[in-house]
């Protein structure tokens, strides 16, 4: 019987309680619930601590949440997928644990716990395990510094290892052609091999103790007893061969197959080190120090004394260190490592910058919104880290057939020797045994996916694809149905004047003065776009005078003595304006779903001009779009906006499934009848209201130039609004499913092969190693080869 105490978010009064109390008290195991509003908690006995999970499952339903916290911890000591699933499982059982992924190529933990729960146990619990941990920092250049001193360390015990190995090796190949002078005295080929055996290897006897004490197996405890096998073997006939005959040894098999898996460790780190190429390289962004204007002047002071609201100084060629807004200068900011976008962005007074964005060629008065954890790039790197710490559901599988695998390798080893002695005598069935052992070491299969996910996620990232966890990353590659948004996602999101018609008496141009002159003081987009247009066809006015804003619908004032109207049909109704000579243009343009104004001057009977407004399409969209039909990809347009401006937009992208003025709840609908019609559904939006979609569909995409709602309630991020950016991010992700596929096949294979051949005799125990590093090495490298990938068109 396990009590604990939950914090639970979400509860507002005493009904509450009460359907919290209920949906507890349904659950089987819960044996007592005491539910207080007060303090937001929930007291309860549970039959088993793993029951946690569905615990927080039932809250969910109900309408409540756990409070939690998502920390990662790195662990030390894992060496193949038994390892995951021993570390995985003194997670889950912590009392307050929800959830723990365990990644073998990271050597890190994701792990979802209570909020408030002393963290002290979790690294009790791994530590009682055999996997010491604590919790992962930013990856600092002290933190870099530390990690290239335990690789040159690895390094160093692979070179020692095989110096003491090799004189065992060499003083052998002459032997078997009947050569025996180059061969060690006995007393010295056990003071070497000791040596490989019991100090170099002292790694493989820790964690095979681990294993045995938590009653399973690992990749340790198979090197440990095959070489532990050889080297007592070869120990007895020092021992007992009568003197003056050359006893038959196997020193060199045991210590050279330590030093081949040392080398096939080194190699993996090595190799696995450029898998988090993406994190450091994100960190690397930010600097150190900051350049704060203050009343006494600029100073160069550590970023941490900087705060919100302070004003930074960016020179031409330094970073911005903090997330803030310009108020004075003006330059062209590089922020590819952020976005993605290849081209630096004009960026002037009133517009937003990015901590680790380059700024290029002018100087920048920057205030700071946002510092340290806060900042765009501190959520980015966040966010890369979960990906790569998270655990696909194909991972989930191998684990499970690793959980098995040992038991089954050591009975297989133990049926090479007994039944192998029958055929090829003990001391052959033995060597046999050890190969079996050795050859079977489950590497390959604990990194095949972990590797691939890590390089996956890193190279989406520096493409401006932000993977929130490996399941999207996973359930990508099978999207045969993409659903856009239309405001924001596919268009710009923002009104321009698609057309200006003179209706007469006045000319085009005059007829433009006078609307640019009315909506000179005007803050609505409409009156924007259309200052926008004046603009670029160089009609310029000074603002009318005596303005007026008509709420709903449009706006009046005086230009040259002259009461001037622009606005809706419904103003131009109030004002007794005839409409009819503007009859063919509305017509045509309300059925491509423009937005219409109309000009009037007080006391004519007629308007004088005719505006239609469109929400443009980005100049992306239609490649996009045709992207997607290369992939195979069928497209939806699902909108809130009116069947004609929906329609509008379909017919110019070529997607003939359109679905307009659909409510937030409706979009969600939508996409859960076309999962339900066994589509496999990316939802793509922007918006508060594409938030419930997001959610509802298999794979959730969001652009950063949204909102945050919709982010949080998506898998992946676009970090900038390039819709070009969907069908890269399915691209990717199809690439990356195909190097797990490769990595799996290739270690079930080399496992599936080599034992049968090992057991029969057909590989020695030296070459078992040799291949067994190999092994492992090779699938990493293949997941490495990721790095290459670009999106189409790059």
């Amino acid at each position: 019987m396990t009590a604990i105490t939950l914090p639970i978010n979400g509860m507002t009064c005493a009904s509450c309680v009460n359907r919290v109390e209920r949906a507890l008290t349904a659950l089987p195991g819960v044996t007592t619930v005491q539910v207080n509003l007060a303090s937001d908690s929930a007291y309860l006995e549970l039959d088993d601590p793993k029951q946690l999970s569905t615990v927080s499952a039932a809250l969910d339903q109900a309408g409540y949440q756990l409070g939690s916290e998502v920390r990662q911890v790195s662990i030390e000591g894992m060496s193949c997928a038994g390892c995951v699933r021993r570390a995985e499982t003194a997670l889950l059982n912590v009392p307050g644990v929800l959830n723990a992924e365990v990644n073998l190529a990271s050597q890190q933990a994701r792990i979802v716990y209570l909020a408030g729960m002393p963290t002290d146990d979790i690294f009790s619990a791994l530590k009682k395990a055999g996997y010491p941990g604590r919790w992962v920092t930013p990856v600092t250049a002290g933190e870099q510094d530390i990690q290239v001193t335990k690789l040159k360390g690895e390094r160093r015990h692979v070179i020692l290892a095989a110096v003491l190995s090799a004189p065992l090796a060499l003083g052998m190949l002459p032997a078997l052609f009947g050569y025996h002078e180059l061969m060690l005295p006995p007393l010295v080929q056990l003071l070497l091999a000791s040596i490989v055996q019991f100090y170099f290897g002292a790694r493989f006897y820790r964690g095979a103790w681990h294993a045995l004490r938590n009653r399973t197996g690992n990749m340790d405890l198979l090197v440990a007893i095959g070489t532990s096998a050889g080297w007592s073997l070869s120990t007895w006939h020092v021992f007992s061969t009568p003197a003056g005959v050359m006893p038959v040894l196997y020193y060199e098999a045991s210590a050279v197959i330590i030093s081949f898996v040392l080398l096939g460790k080194y190699l993996e780190s090595r190799a696995k080190r450029q898998t988090l190429d993406a994190i450091r390289a994100l960190t690397a962004l930010r600097p150190d120090m900051a350049r704060l204007r203050s009343a006494e002047g600029e100073k160069l002071v550590p970023l941490e004394q900087i705060n919100l609201g302070d004003q930074v100084l960016i020179q031409p060629g330094e970073r911005i260190p903090v997330d803030g807004i310009i108020r004075e200068g003006g330059s062209h900011v590089d922020e590819s490592m952020l976005t993605g976008e290849s081209l630096p962005a004009s960026r002037q007074p009133g517009d937003s910058v990015s901590a680790g964005a380059m700024n290029q060629d002018g100087m920048l008065v920057v205030e700071t919104t946002a510092i340290g954890h806060d900042t765009m790039l501190a959520k980015i790197v966040r966010l890369v880290e979960s990906a790569q710490a998270s655990k696909a559901p194909i991972q989930r599988l191998v684990d499970r057939v690793s959980a098995i695998f040992v038991p089954i390798v050591l009975l297989i080893a133990a049926l090479t020797w007994g039944l192998g002695s029958l055929w090829f005598g003990g001391e052959q069935a033995l060597l046999n045994a050890i190969a079996v052992l050795v050859i079977a070491c489950p590497c390959a299969l604990g990194l095949a996916t972990p590797t691939a996910i890590m390089v996956g996620t890193g190279v989406a990232a520096r493409h401006g694809i932000l993977i929130r966890d490996a399941q999207a990353l996973e359930l990508a590659h099978k999207v045969d149905t993409v659903v856009f948004d239309k405001t924001g996602t596919l268009t710009q999101g923002k009104p321009s004047l698609a057309a200006f018609a003179a209706l007469g008496p006045l000319q085009a141009e005059p007829a433009l003065a006078l609307a640019a002159a009315l909506q000179r003081n005007a803050e609505h987009p409409l009156a924007q776009a259309l200052l926008r247009y004046a603009s670029e066809h160089q009609v310029d006015a000074s603002a009318a005078t005596d303005f007026r804003v008509h709420a709903g619908l449009g706006a009046s004032g005086l230009v040259d003595g002259q009461r001037i109207w622009l606005g809706n049909r419904r103003l131009m109704t109030d004002l007794k304006v005839n409409l009819d000579s503007s009859a063919t243009l509305t017509e045509q343009h309300e059925s491509q779903g423009h937005t219409l104004s109309w000009l009037a001057i007080e006391g004519q009977p007629e308007p004088v001009a005719l505006m239609a407004f469109a929400d443009t399409l980005k100049p992306e969209a239609l490649d996009t779009i045709k992207q997607l039909r290369e992939l195979k990809i069928d497209s939806w347009l699902i909108s809130g906006d009116s069947q004609a401006a929906a329609q509008a937009v379909g017919e110019q992208l070529g997607i003939s499934h359109i679905e307009a003025q659909v409510l937030p709840e409706d979009k969600a609908r939508h996409v859960q009848a076309l999962r339900a019609q066994g589509h496999v559904v990316a939802m793509i939006g922007d918006g508060i209201n594409d938030a419930p979609a997001l959610s509802a569909a298999d794979v959730g995409m969001a652009m950063s130039t949204g909102t945050d709602v919709a982010m949080h309630s998506a898998g992946i991020t676009l970090m900038r609004g390039d819709p070009q950016l969907v069908p890269a991010a399915l691209d990717i992700s199809r690439h990356t499913w195909r190097k797990i596929r490769q990595n799996l096949f290739w270690a079930f294979v080399y496992n599936s092969l080599g034992i049968p051949l090992a057991a029969v005799g057909l590989l020695n125990p030296m070459l078992a190693g040799a291949l067994m590093a190999l092994s492992s090495v090779s699938v990493v490298s293949n997941a490495l080869l990721l790095k290459r990938w670009k999106p189409e068109g790059k």
